[in-house]
């Protein structure tokens, strides 16, 4: 852990240095909740994203960019930290970072000492894993709450916070009525309702700001005129929820897509000698009103989910709507930073959080190590640097120090990850060989109503090359800032991406891949003993 005054002296002197020079460029800090690289910068053949793509088409496409642990929550505060799960202690859905570290540095806390005005709106940390303030050493001013006044005056605001087709709301209304004749308290009628109301897609002919993103969308517009205005340069980060469930859009995205033409997984069973624990139950997605019906004990295989293949069109087809619903809104804030007239001095960062499976391996939702759900976007357009595309490695890690060398600020020395600027302008450099995720199990074989929440028993470390995925599943909650012990160690995968892009097949153990496999343990052992003192 890095002392306070370290932290503070580092602070000042940074900010002493910063008071000599020009203006720094601004950030557009968009962070999207569940967003996997299916999108057209990066190949989809079937997501509809001229926005992203455009803005691709502007800066640097990370094309082999990995989250840390696929889950909100975590991966939020290791990216917003620069620090990997193991040093937060944040592997699950209620651990508060600062109750961890209280004294831990954030991307927009450092930024503000630097004299940047620091503000934010939308899910950009999970609100479960920081304080009531969002972080609020975080930013400049409170942090910005989505006024009703923006979202569209003939529906108001969405019913149980989500959906706004007139079937749902009537639901809505009645079950709430229940509940209050029932007697039961405010909170308890929300939960009742939430209980009643709870479909996993929804299309819904209303405007965008019917929903909360398309909400904040507009109020962030508004908050970027009045940044426009001042004399320090900005730290604007907008947190998009779309493409998280439920799957809800308007009715314009879901035309955009043909359901018969969603690309229903071909591999929807375990691979091939893979543990056990490398699975989940998809118990997000169970709890939605629309699947629990559907769950038929006789088709279940213990991990995964079993849909039928209409139903999977429709959850496909409602996450390419949702998808595009993002890019829509995306393309609202790039075009204000082009009306503003501050494209010409700001950096935009965009970010999904983690992947998603859809359906491969019979599994929804993220909470595993496997590629689907590991692999990541994350486009950063910088002001004076071409546009390129790159397959060198990276990882959420590198965005804090990213960041500070694209604006000339001093790296802290504690970050975990490395600037990504050299790639950015040689997209052939290398900066690592390797990014490394990690997801925690506990020590059931299969997991009941997860919701990402998850304790220490178990951890899964995951270390992605170009070719490879080596993960190691360590036991008796042994953690990275341990000394590596064999003995914890309890289960192997090793995927071959050259020869089995869809990992059917788990390759630990095999006699021709002992070369690779032995290559791979140094490593990773490698990789262990670099976090020892962290």
């Amino acid at each position: 852990m890095l002392p306070i005054t370290k932290i503070t002296c580092l602070m000042l002197l940074a900010a002493i240095a910063a008071s000599a020079q020009p203006r720094r460029p601004n950030i557009l800090f968009i962070a999207v909740d569940d967003l996997k690289p299916e999108i057209g910068a990066y190949g989809s053949r079937i997501a509809k994203t001229p926005n992203l793509d455009r803005l691709a088409a502007s800066g640097t496409a990370f094309l082999a960019n990995y989250c840390q642990q696929a889950v909100c929550g975590p991966t939020r505060a290791s990216l917003l930290t620069g620090m990997r799960p193991d040093y937060t202690k944040v592997w699950d859905l209620k651990t508060r970072m600062r109750d961890m570290h209280p004294d831990i540095l954030s991307l927009p806390q450092y930024f503000k000492s630097q004299g940047y005005t620091s503000q934010g709106i939308g899910k950009v940390y999970d609100p479960r894993c920081v304080d009531d303030e969002t972080d609020g050493p975080s930013w400049s001013v409170p942090y910005h709450k989505t006024k009703d006044a923006y979202f569209a005056a003939e529906y108001g605001k969405p019913a149980v916070g989500r959906y706004q087709h007139p079937d749902n709301r009537t639901a809505a209304e009645r079950y709430a009525r229940e509940a209050q004749e029932k007697g039961l308290s405010k909170a308890a009628t929300n939960d009742y309702v939430q209980e009643k109301v709870k479909p996993a897609v929804e299309s819904a002919d209303v405007p965008d700001n019917a929903y909360a993103d398309g909400a904040n969308v507009l109020q962030a517009i508004d908050i970027l005129g009045g940044l426009a205005k001042v004399s320090s340069p900005f730290f604007f980060a907008v947190g998009l929820s779309k493409p998280h469930l439920p799957f809800v859009s308007p009715k314009r995205y879901w035309d955009l897509y043909n359901r018969q033409d969603m690309p229903v997984a071909d591999y929807t069973t375990m691979p091939k000698n893979a543990p056990p624990i490398a699975m989940h139950n998809s118990g997000e997605i169970r709890s939605y009103t629309d699947i629990s019906p559907l769950i038929d004990p006789a088709t279940e295989k213990g991990y995964g989910l079993t849909l039928s293949v209409e139903k999977q069109r429709e959850l496909l087809h409602g996450y390419y709507a949702a998808v595009s619903y993002l890019d829509a809104n995306v393309g609202k804030l790039l075009r204000a930073l082009d009306s503003l007239g501050l494209q010409e001095n700001t950096i935009v960062v965009l970010w999904g959080d983690h992947g998603w499976h859809l359906g491969d391996h019979n599994l929804w939702c993220k909470h595993s190590n496997f590629e689907q759900a590991t692999r990541t976007p994350l486009i950063i357009s910088a002001p004076g640097l071409k546009a390129t595309r790159t397959n060198s490695p990276s990882e959420f890690v590198d965005i804090f120090p990213t960041l500070c060398e694209l604006t000339g600020l001093p790296i802290p020395a504690h970050l975990h990850g490395k600037s990504l600027v050299p790639v950015m302008k040689n997209p052939r450099h290398r900066v690592k060989e390797y990014s490394v995720s990690q997801y925690p199990r506990s020590g059931n074989t299969f997991e009941t109503q997860r919701l990402g929440y998850a304790d220490s028993k178990v951890m899964g470390y995951s270390l992605r090359t170009d070719r490879y995925r080596y993960t190691v599943w360590m036991g008796d909650g042994w953690k990275s800032w341990m000394p590596y012990d064999a003995s914890k160690h309890i289960s192997t995968e090793l995927y071959d991406y050259h020869q089995d892009p869809g990992e059917k097949a788990n390759h630990a153990g095999r006699p021709a891949m002992a070369a690779a496999q032995k290559e791979l343990q140094g490593m990773m052992e490698g990789y262990f003993r670099s976090q020892v003192h962290q």
